[in-house]
């Protein structure tokens, strides 16, 4: 992965965001609209259902989207603003079952699980991705719970602001500011590049993988 695809995902990612927020301000009923804001949900599920059940997981997962988007546009699922803010608070919560799940005594955590795939871990590496691990957990937790507040008490365009722009924008400086504090904290672990840590983390792996 170069530096510029690097930042055309970012790029590509903050246009999602923006328009994500527009069409749930202004077509949160329309069904090309719903199909693009439950996209991230529904093509995660689509992948979960074709590796565990083959072809048939991945069919079902489409017709249950292809259901849930006829419901919605419909008028028969009731207020989707609600299903927008169940979506994003199911999803900061399943992620920190995820990550809080690797946090066990004489495990790799899953930021251990990525670094490795980078470089080899001394054992200060592994206490200190497991600490990096934990803060993700606390920050997905965090997002789910001011998510419901948000939603509770101000209005919905600013609760889809927080979902849609503030979110991502709060992720990528999280993800580029622990890359950097690393350093100043522990100048004393191998350096990696920032764009092997994010192919990692899209599932890849990095180029020095390769050459090993």
């Amino acid at each position: 992965m170069s530096q510029w695809r690097l930042v055309l995902i970012l790029v590509a990612g903050l246009a999602y965001a923006g328009l994500s927020h527009w069409m749930m301000l202004y077509h949160a009923t329309a069904p090309w609209a719903l199909a693009a804001l439950f996209a991230p949900l529904w093509l995660a599920v689509l992948g979960l259902g074709a590796n565990r059940f083959g072809w048939v997981g991945a069919l079902l997962a489409l017709l249950a989207g292809g259901v849930l988007i006829y419901v919605i546009s419909h008028g028969e699922a009731g207020n989707p603003n609600r299903l927008y803010v169940l979506q994003h608070v199911g999803i900061n919560v399943v992620l920190c079952a995820w990550f809080a799940s690797t946090l066990r005594p004489g495990r790799l955590s899953l930021i251990g699980e990525f670094a490795q795939r980078v470089h080899p871990l001394s054992d200060d590496m592994r206490a200190y991705s497991a600490k990096v691990t934990a803060v993700w957990v606390g920050y997905f937790a965090l997002m789910a719970l001011v998510s419901v507040a948000i939603y509770l008490t101000l209005s919905f365009s600013a609760w889809s602001l927080l979902a849609n722009v503030l979110t991502p924008l709060c992720v990528v400086a999280l993800f580029v500011g622990e890359h950097f504090m690393r350093y100043r904290l522990h100048p004393e672990f191998e350096r990696s590049r920032l764009v092997d840590v994010v192919r990692v983390a899209m599932g890849g792996r990095s180029d020095r993988a390769f050459h090993q």
